[in-house]
């Protein structure tokens, strides 16, 4: 279970504008300290699958993404990111979030990779959300999340 700091749950709630639906970790965050990135549990308290593991809580950073995405940006990617790339990083997401769920847990399970999907693009900001957070954790980054922010002209965030 993911530990969380009563001023992080704060701060993301007032970031999100509701309630986390998930216990979370900040895995992400600015130079200030503010959380940009968080982990979600694999599983909502009653049980049913979470299946975004990594939420970009930044508003900032989340206009920006959100702007590209108005602009075509998921079509794009998918057309510009190498499909085998980007079948490996499904397939990174779903074993990282898999390997976080009880080992007991027989009910439903989250399913796909990134954003819940099992091919393509579905959601430039959760792509740059793994992608921060796999940098963070020193695993590789998300080639659709690396092109995002190279298309906002941030290139790689200084992640702190």
């Amino acid at each position: 279970m993911p530990t969380q700091v009563t001023s992080d749950i704060d701060v993301v709630r007032e970031l999100l504008g509701r309630e986390p639906l998930a216990a979370f970790e900040v895995v992400v965050r600015r130079p200030d300290g503010a959380p940009m990135v968080i982990r979600n549990a694999p599983l909502l308290a009653d049980g049913r699958p979470m299946p975004t593991r990594f939420w970009l809580v930044d508003s900032e950073l989340n206009r920006a993404i959100g702007r590209l995405e108005a602009a075509g940006g998921v079509d794009r990617s998918e057309a510009e990111v190498d499909a085998d790339l980007l079948a490996a990083t499904h397939d990174r997401y779903r074993v990282e979030r898999d390997a976080a769920l009880p080992p007991a847990h027989a009910g439903p399970r989250p399913s796909g990779g990134v954003g819940g999907t099992r091919t393509g693009v579905k959601c430039l900001h959760a792509h740059v959300a793994h992608h921060l957070a796999a940098l963070a954790l020193g695993s590789p980054g998300d080639p659709v999340g690396e092109w995002a922010l190279d298309h906002l002209g941030t290139g790689r965030l200084d992640h702190g």
